[in-house]
């Protein structure tokens, strides 16, 4: 079957136009599906996205493979992976590493303790029996298994082809074969009938898929051929962050913030039943299902995989990217990939139309190394990150009055302005604090982000700056400057404020 590609552009266009903006130009709590494979750091992913619930749509929470963990049929059927490194790892198997089909439920029930407490210090918590129904098991079998409808596929399906024409994001912490399966079954039911073309725009402007990395072939060898209508954003270098490798990835005056003494005191220990189950080095937990699960033990955390560490390191979270680029904390990131946010920052593909990626064109400066680096676009706002995750810890067990809130940040006049040559742009900014934290401000120039190859002169007073758009600006060109406002309170919170200059 031929699909055509009609009016691309348009497509795109209107999944940035789809749902209405806030005043901050970010679209408010975005549909989202999380599929997942249940890998330890998708566990401590899945804890952190309990803790901002309130901030997304949360549609469905599916139970997918990958190549790194797969159930297997019970009948001995056997497998060889699709993907180089697991098939040399793993070889012939006829099951890997599966944790099972009861933790999401498990870490729900946990979230329920807390959700009480939670609900005090911010509205919109949706109840732990809410998030429960949203529980489906999709295709765990194999790796890259897509050739049978499940529970998964077809409450993904039915999202697709619902009647509410917001984005879905579609966040892959697995396998793509799950979301791969959804969309077959929408071509096998629709794509010889009249209905297809419609049928075909309709889901091209709903879904938007974020991946982290390829964790199995079904991207490649079906989504990508039969629906290249179907926005992507890939995450394949940003994400070490988070992950395993952040030791290297992070740069040493930045590792407090994901070391023991930081991550037990302010997230782990003390902080109810919810953060107690996140997976750290040295904690003494073990997943049921995976043998590699090792981390845990506290007798081998020297010369470990990934380097040495201490009791209540962090482990990983590889796929919290996924979901922080829908928090929305003022940096207009979610219908702008390319400007960076929490999530990091990808930038439009040179060759695929619809494709975000995270290579070498996403590379911002990193002062510790002072060389540009394709991971620094998610290291810079670690700090702001972190002391967020630690002020949701504790609003898991202490009172409104004893714990922090963010600061909420207003803009005078417009966030998006034309300007010409040689103006003077004034650029000034409010915030309100909750907890009645003094808020402090600065303003800086992300120059990374913008097509203006330059700096601009910018004068700080506060929460006021002042501006002297570059004489050598071209029409078209841009910059970017954000505000960075930061409470008193501890930990302290920062939000933004994004302005785009547009020169004329």
């Amino acid at each position: 079957m031929t699909h055509s590609l009609p009016h691309l552009l348009l497509l795109i266009l209107a999944l940035v136009l789809a749902a209405p903006p806030t005043a901050g130009g970010q679209a408010a709590k975005p549909r989202t599906v999380v599929t997942t494979d249940g890998e330890i750091d998708d566990v401590d992913s899945f804890i952190r996205l309990l803790l901002y619930a309130n901030e997304l749509e949360l549609e469905g929470l599916i139970y997918s493979s990958s190549m790194w963990h797969y159930k297997g049929d019970g009948r001995g059927t056997t497998m060889v992976s699709e993907m180089d490194m697991t098939r040399r790892i793993y070889g012939e198997r006829s099951e890997l590493r599966w944790p099972g089909e009861a933790w999401i439920q498990e870490l729900i029930r946990a979230y329920g303790e807390v959700y009480p407490n939670l609900s005090q210090h911010a509205a919109g918590y949706p109840p732990a029996d809410s998030l429960l129904q949203l529980v489906r098991v999709g295709n765990i079998t194999f790796e890259g298994e897509m050739e049978n409808d499940t529970e998964g596929s077809d409450f993904i399906r039915e999202l697709l082809l619902d009647e509410d024409p917001r984005p879905i994001y579609l966040q892959v912490w697995g396998g793509t074969n799950t979301i791969a399966r959804a969309l077959k079954s929408i071509e096998e039911r629709y794509g010889d009938t009249p209905e297809w073309p419609e049928i075909y725009q309709k889901v091209g402007e709903k879904a938007i898929i974020y991946t982290v990395m390829d964790q199995d072939a079904t991207y490649r060898n079906y989504i990508g051929k039969q629906w290249p209508n179907i926005p992507v954003l890939y995450n394949s270098w940003q994400f070490w962050v988070m992950a395993y490798n952040w030791k290297k990835a992070v740069p040493p005056e930045l590792q407090y913030w994901l070391g023991g003494d930081f991550m037990g005191e302010h997230i782990i220990q003390g902080h109810g039943p919810l953060t107690a189950r996140y997976y750290s080095y040295g904690d003494g937990q073990q997943q049921a299902g995976d043998p590699e699960h090792i981390h845990g033990d506290p007798d081998k955390l020297e010369n470990a995989q990934w380097g040495s560490f201490v009791p209540y390191d962090f482990i990983s979270e590889g796929d919290s990217p996924a979901f922080l680029h829908l928090v929305d904390v003022g940096l207009d990131n979610l219908e702008h990939p390319e400007w960076g946010g929490w999530g990091g920052r990808l930038v439009p593909s040179d060759t695929v139309a619809g494709r975000w990626e995270d290579g070498p064109a996403a590379a911002d400066y990193n002062p510790y190394t002072e060389a540009a680096d394709t991971a620094y676009a998610l290291t810079r706002w670690l700090p702001a990150l972190q002391r967020d995750f630690a002020a949701r810890a504790d609003w898991c067990v202490e009172p409104y009055d004893r714990a922090n809130h963010p600061p909420t940040v207003s803009v005078t006049g417009a966030r998006r302005r034309v300007v010409q040559p040689g103006d003077k742009v004034v650029l000034e900014a409010s915030a309100t604090d909750p907890d009645g934290d003094e808020v402090q401000f600065h303003w800086w120039q992300y120059g990374e982000v913008d097509s203006y190859a330059g700096e601009a002169m910018i004068i700080l007073d506060g929460p006021r700056a002042t501006v002297t758009v570059p004489r050598d600006i071209k029409t078209g060109e841009t910059l970017h400057f954000i505000l960075s406002a930061t409470d008193g309170g501890a930990p302290s919170l920062t939000r933004y404020a994004r302005i785009v200059l547009t020169a004329e």
